[in-house]
């Protein structure tokens, strides 16, 4: 496909030059006779000016007088039909190079980049096949910021016919320069779920390095492989496989469990069970004095920092930073809690 687009390429730049060459040999020409039709009474400016309000058909008034040179006036004819052929010609070949070149497509690249920019807290999905694609939509679901990054670029484009706003980058993952320009400094999570372990742990590498307390969630095909995973720096590794066997086993010996989860997914509210961190530099306050309540959220559990839970806390529950708070929540209610806890650190 590139060799082909080269050639076309090669083919647009030697008609642009033909087409140039052309003009240029027409304004000679049209210079060069007029000065003979006329027999030398007007300068070669004038004879070039002459030449050129012909070609361009600016319709200013005839500079040299043809009244009685019949030859003069064919040969304006003959001037006029040639420029405007080339004109025509030209014109052609710069629309096709602007097409060919994909200005519109080069333009939304740099605002798109620049928009990657702008971004904080937000999630680096590396890899968009099949999972990737169900991690985007999830992701979408619960207004989270992220940005894609694979090595098809139809996979992208695709998803992005769909989705406008879709951020993107058409690279490799586990290259360096790749993971910066998509904000990693910033970012609140890695993805490398990819369909190779190998590619995988390179990502999970190259995360890790480049920002150390970056949370990374890797996916692993092989079972063997989770272990390497784990020594190269990924928080989390999932298995699609076990996983799924898992969710069969599930769906068989508690299905109204399964079928509770799937509605909550699918339901228009978009349900999630979610994780909201105690921020630093809260002052402990028991749960009830935050007063949360809301028809948004359902409060679980309280996880500590030594990882014991409270399920279904009291309202004397004591809060302190590096707990976390596990709710039922919408993008909504998951936002009205973390606009609690930031105001009782003001």
């Amino acid at each position: 496909m590139s060799s082909q687009k080269a050639v076309q390429t090669g083919y647009i730049v030697r008609l642009l030059y033909i087409a140039l060459v052309a003009l240029v040999a027409v304004h000679i020409l049209g210079t060069v006779g007029y000065m003979w039709l006329t027999e030398h009474k007007y300068s070669w400016f004038d004879c070039f000016y002459m030449t050129f309000i012909t070609v361009a058909t600016i319709g200013f008034g005839e500079i040299i007088d043809m009244t009685s040179n019949e030859p003069a006036r064919m040969f304006t004819v003959f001037i006029g039909i040639l420029g405007a052929g080339n004109l025509s010609l030209l014109f052609s070949v710069v629309t096709v190079a602007l097409l060919e070149t994909d200005l519109n497509g080069n333009l939304r690249r740099k605002r798109m980049e620049k928009t990657i920019r702008k971004l904080k807290g937000h999630y680096i999905l590396c890899g968009f096949g099949r999972v990737g694609r169900n991690i985007s939509h999830e992701l979408e679901a619960t207004n989270r910021h992220f940005v894609s990054i694979d090595e098809d670029e139809n996979k992208l484009l695709d998803y992005r016919e769909k989705t406008p706003g879709f951020l993107y980058l058409h690279a490799d993952a586990s290259d360096d320069d790749v993971l910066l320009a998509a904000g990693i400094e910033d970012a609140k999570g890695v993805f490398a779920v990819t369909g190779d372990d190998s590619r995988n742990l390179m990502i999970v590498i190259t995360a890790r390095q480049l920002k150390p307390d970056v949370r990374i969630v890797a996916r692993c095909q092989e079972t063997r492989n989770i272990e390497k995973m784990r020594k190269a720096g990924a928080d989390a590794i999932v298995s699609p496989n076990f996983t799924g066997g898992m969710r069969i086993a599930s769906a068989m010996i508690r299905p109204h469990v399964v079928s509770f989860l799937d509605e909550m997914l699918k339901s228009e509210k978009n349900l999630r069970v979610e994780e909201i961190a105690i921020p630093a530099g809260f002052i402990p306050k028991p749960l009830g004095s935050l007063q949360l309540r809301s028809a948004n959220y359902v409060l679980l559990a309280v996880r500590e920092r030594n990882g014991s839970w409270q399920f279904n806390p009291a309202t004397e529950c004591l809060l302190k930073p590096g707990y976390t708070l596990i709710a039922m929540a919408t993008p909504l209610g998951r936002q009205e809690i973390e606009a609690a806890l930031i105001e009782m650190l003001g």
